[in-house]
């Protein structure tokens, strides 16, 4: 991976990481901010995201603050036609951003937004995308660029280029770093009690749900129902999980109720912290492209991801943990905003999705990143 160093650079005191959303491309850049703090540890590194993944951001430990940019307020100011509320909360969030004198600016997220806010910020020094990786002029706002020599790389990888930017021998941390709070895990504890499952854990945990914009990435319900009556017709304990969306807990509720007594429904998980402490005990965790898929990653629990409509490559699971990726190429994937009837999604055999779970689950290999057939 090829990128244009920084000039020399007095170590910074303040440091600005922007990556606003969407939860899965947060959390795909904790590795690389890890590495920041590994380099510059007394420096007060701040984070600016957006209120949906405020939560990933706080978990991690790594940002000693959090600057959340007001986007679900702006939206409703904007769509009653509020000006006085529009220019109310741009000028406090920009009055905020500006005092705290960053030094260094990194902007993850590559968009015009993100540049802008980068600019925005005063910070002299301004590490971004150049203009081939970059999207919507964001290279303009940067003053240093890092250009991919490949942009078809994972978001791992991406995000890597710009902390080697600042320092080309830097460690991108391969290992776990996000773990629950004491107290989300005694949560977790007292609701498995509750349900006369104290030492629950070592189970297949699947997730069918997905963020309401991304519902084309969903693996269909009667899919998900076939994959887990197969692994407990092997004799595994299969438990099914969801966000806290309503929308979510029902397809949980669908699938459990066609199990017949034979599939768990886990725990409600109403915070981030929550969900992590129930994916701490799982032994392998089944999904579409999401953020809870990458999050298990980031636990160094097993993945299993059903991709469809989504880059294969830009979205490979990060190297913390074992995965399989059941996947069925299609001459019109990967697509950008997918379809309401995914055929990619529809293309996937749940006996594969299943012999996928198995292998997994009853490997001690230690082998990282093996796709299964059909990836």
């Amino acid at each position: 991976m090829q990128s244009k160093r920084l000039g020399r650079l007095p170590r910074p005191e303040r440091i600005l990481v922007i990556r606003l959303g969407a939860l899965g491309d947060v959390l795909r850049t904790l590795p690389a901010v890890s590495a920041i703090r590994r380099l510059h540890p007394a420096s007060h590194l701040c984070w600016l995201v957006e209120p949906k993944a405020e939560a990933a951001v706080a978990l991690s430990g790594l940002a000693d603050e959090t600057l959340v940019f007001p986007r679900g307020e702006l939206v409703r100011a904007v769509r009653r036609g509020d000006l006085v509320g529009v220019v109310t909360l741009t000028r406090r969030f920009v009055r905020r951003l500006r005092a705290r004198r960053f030094e260094l600016v990194l902007d993850f997220h590559g968009l015009a937004k993100s540049g802008f806010f980068a600019w925005l910020s005063g910070s002299p020094a301004r590490l971004g995308y150049g203009f081939r990786t970059a999207r919507e002029g964001a290279a303009l706002f940067s003053n240093t660029r890092v250009e991919l020599p490949d942009p078809r790389v994972s978001r791992f990888e991406r995000n890597a280029a710009l902390v080697r930017a600042l320092a080309p021998a830097a460690g991108i941390p391969e290992g776990p770093i996000l773990a629950a709070p004491p107290e989300a895990r005694a949560r977790m504890a007292e609701q498995l009690v509750a349900m006369g499952r104290p030492a629950a854990q070592g189970f297949v945990l699947i997730h069918p749900g997905s963020s309401e914009r991304a519902s084309h990435k969903r693996y269909a319900v009667s899919a998900w129902i076939a994959v887990a009556k197969r692994l407990a017709d092997s004799g595994r304990s299969v438990w099914i999980t969801a966000g806290p969306a309503p929308g979510e807990r029902a397809l949980v509720e669908q699938i459990v109720a066609a199990g017949s007594g034979r599939f768990v429904a886990a725990p409600p998980t109403a915070g981030f912290d929550d969900l992590i402490a129930l994916i701490e005990r799982a032994g392998v965790f089944a999904a579409c492209d999401s953020g809870p898929l990458h999050a298990a990653t980031l636990c160094g629990v097993p993945v299993v991801q059903l991709l469809g409509p989504t880059d294969p490559v830009h979205n490979e699971p990060g190297p913390a943990s074992r995965w399989r990726r059941v996947h069925v190429p299609l001459p019109c994937s990967p697509c950008r905003r997918g379809c309401a009837d995914p055929a990619c999604m529809r293309a996937i055999p749940p006996v594969l999705v299943a012999e996928a779970i198995g292998a997994l689950a009853g490997s001690s290999d230690g082998i990282t990143g093996r796709p299964d057939p059909g990836s």
